[in-house]
């Protein structure tokens, strides 16, 4: 008999999946005591990474660390528990007048996992990483101490845990910083680009937008190659929306959000059904721009407005596979991974392109550098892994490197880049892996 607190866990992407140990727990003293009577601890929030990030031979889930402990509306401060997800936060925030500095393509992610990935956005290149807004944390240590840290209170472990995945122990509650806003809106700019030298034109005309985002269509080869749409937007004023909702300029219209109810069947997504996706998807814009305004959901947010996408994959599951090339080789380096995906067959149902700008240098683990950074999506397959190995000399011959938070096949010479991180007693299979491939 398995002990009942052992139990099947995996990531969003289900892959992969393994049985360990997970506790859940809202009390100091008893998370206090979990790090103390184990050599291996590692700190899980709602599991919406991807990969093997968060998981460990002794998991405790924050799940239950899920309060608000202040709101400062005057300066546009929250103050809550690790557990906390973005999602929440919105509820409160929005309705006040505040949004997120930044966010992640999710909003079902916990603030707490937001700080250990040091998420990253659509405005990576105007406004940073989600450490940008953060005041402090209070972390529980390998000592089983809680310790406040800040950039001025043990400002070295600040910056270790920033991106730090989770190695420098577990965060039990954050303050941080949120940004004013009119209204719930965004006025967005579709643009369509025809191959991969005019949409890196596209992104260095947009620097000035706040937000910068591109879908692509990883199956397109010669002169096609890197068809994309461009998205940028900025937080619609109160001024600009029609009369009808400027009345409710806070307020968003509640929608029905279907659910994928069982995992497909793994012939359903394969080349030619993301072909016929990625035709439709890009020529349903008629015109070659268009320019409206969407809630901040549809902007950010598309694929939580279906439930349980993840299920679209399979059984099997899926990874993510995101990385970064510097700036200068940014066009060379993304023309080479997608003629190597489009040569594969392993087309990506979700292809996103962004433009990073000079990160914190004080954030010496959080991922982003100064380039473009390509997140895709590929089913688990016998061929993947070669492909991932594919990917991965390319990206490491253009100088770039792979997002931890996704990953969980990647050589380690691309992952291997945390510093000061205590791995003594913060351990993920993650993290194992790289080490042990080094």
């Amino acid at each position: 008999m398995k002990p009942n607190y052992v139990q099947k866990v995996t990531n969003w992407g289900n892959f992969p999946v393994v049985e360990k140990e997970m506790r859940f727990n809202d009390s100091v003293s008893k998370i206090k005591d979990f790090v103390q009577e184990r050599n291996e601890v590692i700190a899980r929030g709602n599991g919406r990474c991807y990969g093997d990030a968060s998981l460990g031979e002794h998991i405790f889930s924050t799940k239950r660390l899920n309060k608000f402990i202040a709101f400062d509306r005057l300066n546009g401060i929250i103050e809550c528990e690790s557990g906390v997800l973005l999602s929440e936060v919105l509820e409160v925030a929005v309705a006040q007048g505040f949004f997120l500095y930044v966010t992640p393509g999710t909003k079902y992610v916990s603030v707490g996992g937001a700080i250990a990935s040091d998420v990253h956005g659509k405005n990576h290149h105007a406004e940073g990483c989600f450490s940008e807004c953060v005041i402090e944390f209070n972390l529980i240590d390998e000592n089983s101490q809680v310790i406040t840290c800040s950039r001025e209170e043990n400002p070295d472990k600040f910056w270790a845990t920033v991106g730090g995945m989770g190695l420098t122990g577990i965060i039990i509650s954050a303050k941080f910083r949120l940004k004013n806003i009119e209204t719930s809106y965004i006025r967005q700019e579709s643009i369509k680009a025809e191959n991969l030298h005019e949409i890196f034109r596209l992104f260095d005309e947009s620097e000035d937008w706040t937000y910068n985002v591109a879908w692509i269509d990883c199956f397109q080869k010669g002169k096609n190659l890197g068809r994309s749409i461009l998205m940028r937007g900025e937080h619609a004023l109160k001024a600009e929306l029609q009369v009808d909702l400027q009345k409710k300029p806070l307020k968003l219209k509640e929608k029905f959000k279907p659910a994928v109810p069982f995992y497909l069947p793994g012939f359903v997504l394969n080349s030619f059904t993301i072909k016929v996706f990625n035709f439709l998807y890009f020529h349903k814009q008629k015109k070659k721009q268009l320019n409206n305004f969407v809630n901040y959901e549809t902007f950010f947010y598309p694929l939580d407005a279906i439930n349980e996408w993840n299920k679209i994959y399979g059984k099997k599951g899926f990874i993510q596979y995101q990385m970064v090339i510097p700036k200068q080789n940014g066009k060379e380096g993304m023309k080479q991974i997608l003629e190597a995906i489009a040569k594969s067959g392993n087309g990506s149902f979700l292809a996103v392109l962004k433009l990073f700008g000079k990160n914190n240098a004080q954030a010496y683990n959080s991922f982003p550098m100064e380039g473009y950074t390509l997140a895709l999506d590929f089913k688990v397959n016998k061929g993947l892994k070669k492909l991932v190995d594919q990917l991965d000399t390319i990206v490491e011959t253009f100088g770039g490197r792979i997002y931890l938070t996704k990953d969980s096949m990647s050589r380690s010479s691309l992952t291997d880049y945390l510093k000061n991180v205590d791995s003594s007693k913060f351990v993920s299979l993650q993290h194992k892996r790289i080490v042990n491939n080094n």
